[in-house]
């Protein structure tokens, strides 16, 4: 594995490996002389795994990024979400094998996490981060070429360009009584999360539904981890849940979600429909039937993730005179949902991670 993860990184020709590590004690032993920009860290290790690393990663003081390889089981995605706890930056599943038909889809999103987590850490010391070439997108190594498939949402790698003046739109209508929250988020997605419902107010008084971007097999876990630092109930949702205040649903992996308002209630409908802007779930099904169900009584929010998942869609909610927020450039990990949906026009306000919480919290109160 650790040979295989080493050709996917050196396969973007801006990145390097700068060592290896059989284990999590040689690992700790090397990182003074290495120095790395980021940490990708394998959870099932000898002598010293990869809990036990990140434990002794904090109590020395290491703020190097890590990434986490995670098997996709039960066991994997609870133990995940301990790392993630322990401070650990994302996560990304194994790739299953050196010719798996998953390797395309799990090389871009390791090197587009590299790039965004060791970027900001760069950053954050005063230094600036190489750009990926024009032309550049993930590739496996040609002696271990897996069979052609789409990356999902994935493009070739450009350029930085820094975003757009936003286009000027009115909303057909003006905000009513609020009613219900959505949500989408991507990469950068579990650790925002985690930061922003430990601030929810826990009166906030309207149900909020989440899109996160994550393989089938963790979800529950995630759900389970926010709803015991989250003043709110959280939950997995599941097909006809009751949408009620101080709930918050987050849609299972590979299964997308929707709302069915009916006078006496409303309730989620999961479904396994095709993929929308290559994702499910995806917060654009999510936002288009909150559009249709609740128009001006809702608010939607976009946050960090590549690609664009939601940021039309994002559209429909403030056109119906629904309030939106957006994560700004500057916290986001990967600016791209939270961008084109800016850059569109769509977003009332933008705010920062560390001012998310009482963002939503501020305009929900406003709003009731």
């Amino acid at each position: 594995m650790r040979n295989l993860v080493s050709r996917i990184i050196e396969s973007a020709p801006e990145l390097a490996v700068a060592g290896t590590a059989m284990n999590g004690e040689f690992a700790l032993q090397k990182i003074p002389r290495l120095n790395p920009d980021i940490i990708v860290l394998d959870l099932e290790m000898p002598k010293m795994n990869g809990i036990e690393f990140l434990q002794a990663r904090r109590d020395q003081g290491i703020d190097i990024p890590v990434i986490i390889l995670s098997s996709i089981a039960q066991k994997g995605a609870r133990i995940t979400m301990e790392a993630l706890s322990l401070g650990a930056s994302d996560f990304i599943s194994k790739p299953s094998g050196a010719v798996s038909h998953d390797l395309h889809v799990v090389g871009d999103q390791l090197v587009t996490m590299i790039r965004a987590y060791g970027g900001e850490y760069l950053r954050s010391r005063g230094e600036t981060p190489p750009e990926p070439p024009r032309d550049y997108a993930t590739r496996v190594p040609r002696h271990e070429e897996a069979p052609p498939r789409e990356i999902p949402g994935a493009a070739p790698a450009e350029a930085y360009q820094p975003p757009q003046k936003p286009v000027k739109k009115s909303p057909q209508a003006r905000p009513g009584t609020l009613e219900i929250i959505a949500l989408g988020i991507s990469t950068g997605g579990p650790n925002a999360l985690r930061r922003v419902f430990a601030d929810l107010d826990g009166n906030i008084g309207v149900p909020i539904l989440v899109v996160q971007h994550m393989p089938p097999g963790f979800t529950t876990e995630f759900a389970a981890s926010l709803n015991r630092i989250c003043p709110l109930e959280v939950l997995e949702a599941s097909d006809g849940d009751l949408i009620k205040p101080g709930r918050v649903l987050i849609a299972p992996g590979n299964y997308h979600m929707e709302v069915n308002r009916r006078p006496l209630g409303a309730t989620v409908t999961l479904n396994q429909g095709d993929p929308c802007n290559g994702h499910r779930p995806s917060a654009g099904v999510l936002f288009k039937s909150v559009a249709r169900a609740y128009g001006n009584q809702a608010m939607a929010i976009l946050m960090t993730g590549m690609g664009r998942d939601g940021a039309w869609e994002i559209g429909e909610i403030y056109e119906a005179g629904g309030m939106t927020i957006g994560q700004d450039e500057q916290s986001s990990i990967v600016y791209g949902m939270p961008r084109v949906a800016w850059e569109n026009g769509y977003i009332h306000r933008q705010a920062s991670l560390d001012n998310m919480a009482e963002t939503i919290n501020a305009m929900a109160r406003s709003l009731r």
